[in-house]
């Protein structure tokens, strides 16, 4: 079976900011981090070279497939901010529906800007989404 390349690291968070070219979206970057940190309480991590991670969790599918993974995280791509949440959840579809201008993938949430949405919105998806991983994995 393939290992996991998406590991935390100790490679550092301010690095990975440092490095985004776009201002405004090292800013916003920054203030989600900020943001998640202070809502969840939950300390930044690198996952692998592109990803912020915050706490993890430990999966294990029937297939056999298992590994770690961040509780939620963020990645400045180039097309955007994509936002990693629970595939599903509870209210994830309503709190999409007022979160402002994004597009939504299965556990992915891209924007292009915070100034699109609503950062209240953003985290109770954070929050619904981690109690949701929690709550299915029963070991974070």
């Amino acid at each position: 079976m393939a290992k996991n390349k998406t590991t935390e690291n100790e490679n550092s968070v301010e690095d990975y900011l440092n490095a985004i070219p776009e201002e405004k979206k090292r800013k916003d970057c920054s203030e989600l981090i900020k943001q998640i940190t202070t809502r969840t309480g939950l300390t930044p991590k690198m996952w692998g070279t592109g990803i912020v991670g915050f706490g993890s969790y430990h999966y294990s599918y029937e297939s056999g497939h298992e590994g770690d993974a961040p509780l939620t995280g963020l990645a400045s791509r180039s097309t955007g901010i994509t936002l990693y949440l629970a595939t599903s959840f509870d209210r994830k579809q309503e709190l999409l529906q007022q979160l402002g201008k994004h597009k939504a993938g299965k556990g992915c949430i891209y924007i292009q800007k915070l100034d699109d949405i609503d950062m209240d919105i953003v985290s109770q998806l954070i929050l619904d989404s981690i109690d949701h991983i929690r709550n299915q994995f029963n070991n974070s």
